[in-house]
Parts: C-alpha cells; structure tokens; sequence
C-alpha cells in the first residue's frame, strides 16, 4: 500500500507537516511520498490520499482546493485525510471559550466532507516568520506595520506530538483495512 501525502504551502509549515505524516507513516511500513499538489500527476497511481494546505482567513490555499476538486473522483474512492495548518500561538481556546483548532477548519472542508467522505480531517497549529519575504497583499500590507504591533505572534507553533499521533492513527486504519482486504 503507498500513500500520497500532497500538500500546498505558502513557506513552508504545512510542508514541513506533510514530510512529517510522510516519515510517520514510512516508518510505520507504508510507503509514502510528501509532494506539492502542483508536482502530482495521477493521485490513482496510490492506494491512500492525505492531503494538507495551509488556510489563510479561513480558507484553504486555492492550490489545495484547485488539487481536491480536479481529482475528487479518484479521492472518493480510496482512504483520504485531509489536514490544514493555520492557527498561530499556543492558546487553545480564543477569548470567547472556541476552540482555536476547531474554529479555523477551512470552510471548504465543509462543501468537501460530504462530497469526498474523507476518513478524518484535522487542523494543525502552523508557524510564521516574519522576516520571510511576503506572499500576497495581505502579508506585504503586515510588513509595514511595526513588529510590536502585528496581529500575528511569531514563530513555529507546530505541535510535532500531536501530528506524529495522528499519522499514526492513519497508519494503524490503512494497516487494518490492508489485513481486512487480504
């Protein structure tokens, strides 16, 4: 059984996650291969899909939605995760008493679920540096503000437990479906 992990990331988080799921679940005998969306060619050449993009504003980078949508029939039929990386800071519940990771679930996840059927999503804590060069009008208009000011805390917020936990548990359901078909 080989796994495709496919990401889209503006500078590097969620990449860094997807090679992460990609070494939890080749350790855990599945091979697995961590692409940009852009370098995939036939997502069917896999027997598992786990797929991951950075959100901005709620929303899913548009490469991982574009990579999702031109594939969903070959996704529907095999095991699909779908991950999204995003929250910055180390508060797990915002003012209001919300959840932060359950709150930042993309919106596309939404129209997605039900179309797709995906074995499980999740949402992971991301990281910002913010001497990275800007990606977009959003992050060029935050260069000008001064750094005590920022809306964004700075730094790397991934929490490596949590994401190698839940390759796991991606490796244990693809290992247990394999046996269940053999």
């Amino acid at each position: 059984m080989t796994v495709l992990v496919a990401y889209a990331s503006r500078h590097g988080s969620t990449a860094g996650i997807a090679e992460r799921i990609a070494e939890v679940l080749d350790s855990s005998g599945l091979p697995a291969e961590a692409l940009p969306v852009e370098e995939v060619g036939d997502p069917g050449d896999y027997d598992a899909v786990v797929v991951g993009g950075a959100a901005y504003m709620y929303h899913w980078l548009k490469d991982a939605e574009s990579f999702v949508r031109r594939h969903k029939r070959v996704l529907a039929e095999r095991p699909l995760w779908l991950f999204s990386s995003g929250p910055l800071g180390d508060e797990k519940v915002d003012a209001e008493g919300h959840d932060v990771l359950e709150s930042a679930e993309p919106k596309e996840f939404d129209e997605l679920t039900p179309v797709l059927k995906p074995n499980g999503t999740r949402v992971f804590f991301g990281a910002w540096d913010p001497t990275a060069p800007p990606v977009g009008l959003g992050e060029r208009l935050m260069k000008l503000m001064p750094a005590e000011k920022s809306p964004l805390p700075a730094g790397d917020f991934r929490d490596w437990d949590d994401i190698d936990a839940w390759a796991r548990g991606i490796a244990a359901e693809l290992q247990t479906e394999d046996r269940g078909s053999a």
